[in-house]
């Protein structure tokens, strides 16, 4: 017989990143006044979203045979959250590059720093597996209109 871990003992990568993201919280809360957010900061959220998505996408999975209403409720999660994640990427492409000619999304011009993927290519990665499983009704019912 097999006993669940305890709670405190389980899925410690992702206490580990709750923990993370609660102390830059705190942290920004502390500090002085930053004021507004910057693309580095905002690329790395939207890290962080894009691999909450796809946990949530394969938790929605996993789950819809032995449970299907638990299954449908994270399938619903999971597309609100693409749309948060969506909505870091919009915000991110708003505020001025640190370079005047470094605002478009072209491979060869990338943010700041030298990420692995660029926040476009890792925002279009996603997009792929959510319309996949979404209708674009599903996916339009709680964003915002940009005007640029």
């Amino acid at each position: 017989m097999t006993s669940l871990p305890r709670a405190d003992d389980a899925h410690p990568y992702l206490r580990a990143a709750t923990a993370g993201v609660h102390h830059h919280t705190l942290a920004l809360n502390r500090s002085a006044p930053r004021g507004p957010a910057d693309r580095v900061h905002l690329d790395v959220l939207h890290a962080h979203l894009t691999a909450l998505h796809q946990l949530l996408d394969q938790l929605a999975e996993t789950t819809r045979p032995a449970h299907p209403t638990a299954g449908r409720h994270l399938a619903t999660a999971n597309t609100r959250l693409w749309q948060a994640t969506a909505e870091v990427h919009t915000a991110f492409h708003l505020i001025p590059a640190a370079s005047a000619n470094a605002t478009d999304c072209r491979p060869e011009r990338l943010p700041e720093g030298p990420p692995v993927l660029t926040i476009c290519q890792r925002h279009l990665s996603a997009g792929h597996t959510i319309r996949r499983k979404t209708t674009p009704t599903d996916l339009r019912s709680h964003t915002t209109t940009c005007v640029r």
